[in-house]
């Protein structure tokens, strides 16, 4: 069996299909919290997005959220983010209200494409209560609120120049959101080519991590060397190439630990380790602790 149906414990939910079929193909998908549970309910199972960034604003009420191998327990105002394949599941409580936005990630990367920044956090989830901001951040916050409200307007309202705008208005409610995320900005500026070989490996990982490829390959794939190919994930992430496809590696073993239920030696073979022995010692040399500790312990504290 293909190592990529295993993946399926975690279920890939699109809105597209399942909810609003008139967006099956759309790049840009917004509407009310209070919709979307009306049909999905207050509380919403783990599951990802495939290829699409998500982003929940709830104006008031309370949250219970997992997000990744995180626990969150707060009270709007708040937002989260959820980037493409990163599990996800909620509980609402009856007065929540709030907006969500679906982004195709093809779309949201493009918006940030010379911006290296902004474009790194992309991959990284982020839960914030907005009123619990300071300084720049809080200032960063108090943009959102207004923002959703005028991309709510332009998504119902269909006037002209309707998607430059919406997709404007993305941009700014992503750069205000992301700068909430800390992380240390670069000292120099990121040359546009560097940039988009970085995200072309990243998406050759995320299409072969499974696969075990070679740390050539993946360089030859882009027309690399492996030591250039090194030199910009080291400027861009400050880690090693081969740590990055680690990073993956691990990031989803963590995920099929929590979420999907499947024993150690299932997630093993689902992951494209030929030897649960091994995957577990690739796992606690890089975690700290064996894949089954992993999974008992985030388990006691739910």
């Amino acid at each position: 069996m293909n190592p990529r149906q295993h993946l399926a414990s975690i279920p890939i939910l699109d809105l597209g299909q399942v909810y609003d079929q008139r967006y099956a193909d759309a790049d840009f998908h917004y509407d009310g919290h209070d919709r979307l549970s009306e049909f999905f309910g207050r509380s919403v199972a783990a599951h990802r997005h495939d290829r699409f960034f998500q982003i929940h604003y709830i104006h008031n009420g309370h949250v219970h959220l997992y997000l990744d191998d995180l626990q969150y327990r707060l009270d709007g105002p708040l937002c989260f983010f959820t980037p493409p394949g990163v599990p996800h599941a909620f509980v609402t409580d009856a007065a929540s209200e709030g907006q969500v936005i679906t982004a195709r990630q093809q779309l949201v990367w493009q918006l940030f494409e010379n911006e290296a920044a902004l474009s790194l956090r992309l991959n990284q989830p982020l839960c914030v209560g907005l009123s619990e901001q300071r300084g720049d951040a809080a200032r960063s916050a108090a943009h959102l609120a207004p923002l959703f409200q005028q991309v709510a307007d332009e998504f119902v309202g269909r006037r002209d120049g309707r998607a430059d705008n919406l997709l404007a208005l993305l941009r700014l409610i992503l750069a205000n959101l992301l700068s909430l995320i800390e992380r240390p900005q670069h000292d120099s500026p990121v040359p546009a080519q560097d940039l988009m070989q970085f995200h072309r490996f990243n998406q050759l990982i995320e299409a072969h991590y499974t696969q075990h490829w070679s740390l050539q390959r993946y360089a030859d794939t882009l027309g690399l060397t492996t030591a250039r190919l090194n030199l910009i994930c080291r400027r861009l992430a400050s880690m090693p190439s081969k740590q990055l496809i680690f990073e993956r590696q691990l990031q989803e073993a963590k995920r099929l630990l929590l979420h999907s239920g499947q024993p150690v030696s299932q997630i093993c073979f689902a992951l494209g380790f030929r030897d649960p022995a091994y995957f577990s010692r690739f796992f606690r040399h890089h975690v700290g602790i064996p894949p089954r500790d992993y999974a008992s312990q985030h388990a006691q504290g739910r």
